[in-house]
């Protein structure tokens, strides 16, 4: 697995105000972060329209076939830093048509300082994303966006909306839902399968256990922990390396990407079939602010076949917008 640091970052001179978005946000352009907290309440509204009718919802369990594709830039928890999903997505942006973007979910709560409503924006930017690329971005649910299903906290997200555009609590479930339409988890025909925490273990059809969406796969797939990870929420026993093993050779594949355990950030686990990321500098003091470039034009063993990226806004404070 190799390491390198990014660059400097570039981004609005603190203290300018951010540009406003006027018309219709998604058939115009995409609004960026700073864009998305000057929205006035009807050009939210306007935003929610659109997303709506854009973002795809996909099933619980995505196959994820791009063969002949270059790669696909994996990203983290991000939770509300969306000064970090910029620096991750202008990579995206600026790679050839076949890179896919992928988030392992938990893009909202436990912001930043310096990101204010960074769950509203974080959230809507990336939404954006999958709108204008529905082919290429493909946002991964994790416990915060199951909230529905297995309660969570903290839960910033409603607060947050009400503060932006006035306690109407239509605004917020509208968010929530299309959160949802993200899948659980995805499997790469390279080999890799991702979720935020974990898989299924009760036996019988994995595929059917995901695509039952049930409260069990909810905590399978999004809150199960490592178990060489420090951290043991209780909500079922962490996963083991013979865990890891039947399961993935019950699914043919050779490698788990997941986020969920800021513990073990870039840490390799079980002979390198299990990896972890993180891509928010709430949690950088555990290893930093990371994402993984995965090959889709060859078949991946294990993390020595990835390239994992430091991103620069690691270490770095920013005037709050």
């Amino acid at each position: 697995m190799r390491r390198f640091k990014g660059g400097p970052t570039e981004g609005r001179t603190p203290g300018t105000p951010a540009p406003r978005i006027t018309g219709t946000a998604m058939r115009g352009q995409r609004p960026r972060p700073e864009e998305i907290l000057a929205l006035e309440t009807t050009e939210a509204d306007r935003l929610l329209d659109d997303l709506e009718a854009l973002v795809p919802a996909h099933p619980a369990f995505l196959e994820v076939d791009r063969s002949g594709a270059g790669e696909a830039i994996v990203f983290g928890d991000t939770h509300g830093d969306w000064r970090s999903t910029l620096a991750v997505a202008d990579r995206f942006l600026a790679a050839s048509r076949s890179t896919l973007l992928i988030g392992l979910g938990d893009y909202i709560d436990r912001t930043p300082s310096d990101c204010p409503e960074g769950s509203v924006a974080n959230a809507l930017y990336l939404l954006g994303l999958a709108a204008e690329f529905p082919g290429r971005v493909f946002l991964l649910r994790g416990n915060h966006e199951s909230v529905r299903t297995v309660p969570v906290l903290p839960h910033d997200l409603p607060e947050e909306v009400d503060l932006l555009w006035g306690p109407e609590p239509d605004r917020y479930v509208r968010l929530l839902g299309l959160l949802e339409r993200g899948p659980l988890a995805a499997r790469l025909d390279a080999g890799v399968f991702l979720a935020h925490g974990g898989f299924p273990r009760g036996g019988g059809d994995w595929r059917a256990a995901i695509a039952n969406g049930s409260e069990e796969a909810v905590l399978d797939l999004t809150w199960t922990d490592c178990a060489t990870s420090g951290i043991d929420r209780g909500l079922g026993a962490p996963f083991t390396a013979a865990d890891l093993t039947r399961f993935l050779g019950a699914s043919g594949t050779r490698l788990f990407l997941r986020g969920h355990d800021p513990d073990i950030t870039g840490q390799p686990a079980y002979g390198g079939r299990c990896l972890t990321l993180h891509t928010t500098r709430y949690y950088e003091r555990y290893g930093g602010v990371i994402f993984a470039r995965v090959p889709l034009d060859r078949p991946v063993h294990g993390v020595q076949d990835l390239t994992v990226e430091h991103v620069e806004t690691e270490g770095r404070r920013y005037d709050a917008p």
